[in-house]
């Protein structure tokens, strides 16, 4: 007997996130797309987890290492119905595993527009 798959909610890609992922290895958006898959679905990715510095668990971030870069992706699913990409990255620093401030404080201005686009959208979806 096979499981009904949950309803699939709607990604919203922010800013040049979308055009950064595509920028990533393909080993790493497959990760990436999987995770994204999952938290569309309701689910939790098991290479998802909560970016320090945002309360709770509703910002996550994928991280993918390949060829010794590290990649990232930061989402969150804390919009009811969607879930919107905030930032996707290659981590530079070499000292330390911490997102740096600037990547920090653009994920804070897209969590943002995410959720003035999120009342758009949900205003535009009432009858």
């Amino acid at each position: 007997m096979m499981t009904p798959v949950s309803e699939v909610r709607p990604c919203f890609f922010i800013g040049a996130s979308l055009d950064d992922l595509r920028s990533f290895p393909e080993p790493v958006r497959q990760t990436v797309g999987l995770a994204l898959y999952e938290a569309q679905r309701g689910l939790k990715s098991r290479d998802a987890k909560p970016l320090k510095g945002f309360s709770g668990a509703g910002v996550l971030e994928v991280m993918d290492d390949h060829d010794g870069d590290t990649w990232r992706a930061v989402y969150t699913v804390q919009l009811a119905g969607a879930v919107y990409v905030l930032h996707c990255f290659q981590k530079k620093s070499k000292r330390g595993i911490a997102t740096p401030p600037r990547d920090l404080a653009l994920i804070r201005t897209r969590l943002q527009a995410a959720r003035d686009h999120h009342a758009r959208w949900t205003q535009d979806k009432t009858p």
